[in-house]
């Protein structure tokens, strides 16, 4: 789920793949903003791009 976030996927797009409650993507993303220390996706995307989760492209 941390990669869909740090690619841009909305909750209900990641809802919607993973066969989740939108309200459970929202738990969880909330918790990865938490953990990872970030206020919001921007800053996401770009710890993930950071870190080599991901890729800039």
């Amino acid at each position: 789920m941390f990669r869909l976030l740090a690619e841009g996927r909305s909750v209900s797009e990641i809802a919607e793949q993973l066969v989740l409650a939108p309200n459970t993507v929202s738990t969880y993303r909330a918790r990865v903003l938490e953990k990872t220390g970030v206020r919001n996706d921007v800053e996401l995307a770009l710890y993930a791009v950071r870190q080599e989760i991901v890729r800039a492209e």
